[in-house]
């Protein structure tokens, strides 16, 4: 029953929850729940009642195991009860980690199934989006029935996407662009499983009160001048875009007044500098237009929208075809170079 030392089988996973070992194929997680119930009960009369076999059952599983890996999985030991070897809790380990790797990609596969199978069927199906918060794409959607939104911040859209709980993901990373940014943004970049599309171009600066009375020109000023600034939530786009700008002048944020006052949307920003309660924060040119502000440049951005390759490209090839009927409408925009 044992391998020959120091010669391992041949491993593959199948796209079924299925591990196959040498010539023996394993369900993930039967397996999983068979070995997790020992190693916490330390007994196959535990785990049987906890996964709900006979103890009989139980033990046919153990020995069926070990005959298909090839090694003792289980141990019995007067006064300890039953544990797993080393093999057992080795497999453990191993399956532990296939099916929390598995997870995710066959999440979001799903998804994408589903999505497919609405097209053929002729049911069209509303798609998930999960984004951070834009002017003019708020705008796009609220006139399409065929989205259902979530507004949060660039990192949280993109890391609901690759955990599988969203269709596609809208995001920005300021003028580095998303394969500079860093993780989560490179890593979805780089991975061929999804597909990145610039969506637009925006312009982001400064929102200051009208007439800009401080004289504001550069983010330095802030801290020379003792605006009160309101910020972005963490994990926003527009957030780190800002935190950069900071590093780049030497600035700490302590240096900022208001710098821990939070708001959701590039309006909520806008909303308070226009009643008085904030002199600057960092938005979308839109955003100061729509409240009669004044702006401050400090560039241009790409605003990506972000999917499973295997998704339909109808949904986003609307989104993108109706974001390009707008563009010329709104000031800060425009298409990607």
């Amino acid at each position: 029953m044992t391998a020959p030392p120091n010669e391992l089988p041949e491993v593959e996973l199948g796209l079924g929850g299925s591990l196959r070992i040498g010539r023996a194929r394993i369900a993930v997680a039967d397996a999983l729940a068979l070995l997790g119930a020992i190693a916490q009960t330390r007994s196959v009369q535990g785990a049987a009642t906890e996964i709900g076999l006979s103890y009989r059952a139980a033990w046919e599983r153990v020995r069926a195991l070990e005959a298909d890996v090839g090694h003792q999985l289980v141990r019995k030991t007067r006064g300890h009860g039953t544990t797993l070897t080393e093999t057992g809790a080795a497999l453990h380990d191993a399956l532990a980690g296939a099916a929390e790797s598995l997870a995710l990609p066959l999440a979001r596969e799903a998804r994408a199934m589903q999505a497919r199978l609405a097209v053929l069927l002729a049911a069209p199906r509303r798609l998930t989006l999960a984004a951070s918060h834009d002017p003019l794409l708020m705008d796009v959607l609220g006139a399409w029935d065929g989205a259902d939104l979530a507004v949060m911040g660039s990192r949280d859209a993109v890391v609901r996407l690759l955990d599988g709980r969203a269709d596609a993901a809208g995001f920005h990373c300021g003028a580095i662009g998303p394969a500079a940014a860093g993780p989560p943004f490179s890593d979805l970049v780089a991975d061929p499983a999804f597909r990145v599309l610039p969506l637009f171009e925006r312009e982001q600066g400064l929102l200051v009160a009208s007439g800009n009375p401080l004289r504001l020109s550069t983010p330095e000023d802030l801290r020379v001048t003792k605006a009160r600034f309101v910020n972005r939530q963490k994990g926003s786009g527009t957030r780190a875009w800002f935190d950069r700008l900071l590093a780049e002048t030497g600035t700490s944020p302590d240096e900022i007044v208001g710098y821990g006052l939070e708001e959701f949307t590039h309006q909520a920003v806008a909303a308070v500098i226009a009643s008085g309660a904030a002199d600057a924060g960092l938005g979308a040119r839109a955003a100061a237009e729509r409240f009669g502000l004044g702006f401050i440049s400090v560039g241009w951005e790409v605003y990506c929208l972000a999917a499973s390759a295997s998704l339909p490209e109808e949904g986003l090839d609307r989104v993108q075809a109706m974001v390009a009927e707008r563009i010329g409408e709104v000031p800060g925009y425009r298409l990607p170079g």
